[in-house]
């Protein structure tokens, strides 16, 4: 793999939270939303562009999303002067059917990835998934199809594991970049999140991710490609679930985010 090839960031943050008493995506941890938090990971870990895939309180997670996606568009747009309406696009699948609305210019963010400076600032485009109620599955699915041709790969991301840090994702990028076309961030030899899946491998992610699972069927299924990368320095891939699990992490972190 080359320097050139873009790998795109996906964060879900489409879920309702019922354990927590409302959606994740919008609470704050160390000054920021988790929604903002997981957009800063992968941009800062080397992902453009990052799309974010929202359901449960859409409006008010895309208005804390909107002064970084309003940025992002602009500068996309001064750029390319060409771009994807934010119309949406029906993808049928199994009878049924998925209205995927992607609300920025996917194609022109794409753009971004060659040449962006690393202290730019890097916008999300928003990816609404109006099925969000029957679980994680259809988020990634709806974020898998809204993301650019350009993108060779992708690191997925959830919103509600803020202890995880940029470097996991450099990690994995480096792994594609040296050949990886699926690779997991390993916290003491147990695979969790993120994880990066190559372009190829799209279609079957999507057609395994049913109900409330993501990747997992896909990761299970091909034990043999995936690359484990060892991330035990690179964060902690805890998840808030309840209002005690935020609270646990809040003391546990000491904030540095490198």
């Amino acid at each position: 793999m080359t320097d050139e090839e873009v790998v795109a960031g996906l964060l879900l943050a489409a879920g309702g939270g019922s354990r927590f008493g409302g959606p994740k995506a919008l609470v704050e941890f160390e000054g920021e939303r988790l929604a903002g938090r997981g957009v800063r990971l992968l941009a800062e870990g080397g992902c453009r562009p990052v799309l974010v895939v929202v359901g449960a309180a859409e409006a008010a997670v895309e208005a804390e999303l909107k002064g970084m996606t309003e940025s992002a568009v602009e500068k996309a747009a001064g750029d390319t002067k060409a771009g994807v309406g934010a119309d949406p696009v029906e993808h049928a699948t199994g009878g049924a059917t998925e209205e995927v609305e992607v609300g920025a210019v996917a194609e022109a963010l794409g753009g971004m990835a060659k040449g962006a400076a690393e202290d730019a600032e890097v916008g999300a485009v928003v990816v609404r998934n109006p099925l969000w109620e029957t679980g994680m599955g259809s988020s990634l699915r709806a974020g898998l199809r809204a993301l650019p041709p350009s993108a060779a790969a992708v690191v997925i991301a959830l919103a509600d594991q803020p202890l995880v840090r940029p470097e996991a994702v450099r990690r994995l990028v480096a792994a594609f970049r040296d050949g990886a076309r699926v690779a997991v961030a390993a916290y003491g030899g147990v695979p969790r999140n993120p994880v990066l899946i190559a372009r190829e491998h799209f279609a079957e992610v999507e057609a395994l991710a049913v109900g409330d699972v993501g990747a997992r069927p896909f990761l299970r299924a091909h034990p043999g490609l995936v690359t484990a990368v060892a991330c035990d320095d690179a964060g902690d891939p805890a998840d808030v679930d309840t209002p005690d699990d935020l609270r646990r992490l809040r003391g546990a972190n000491g904030g540095d985010r490198r």
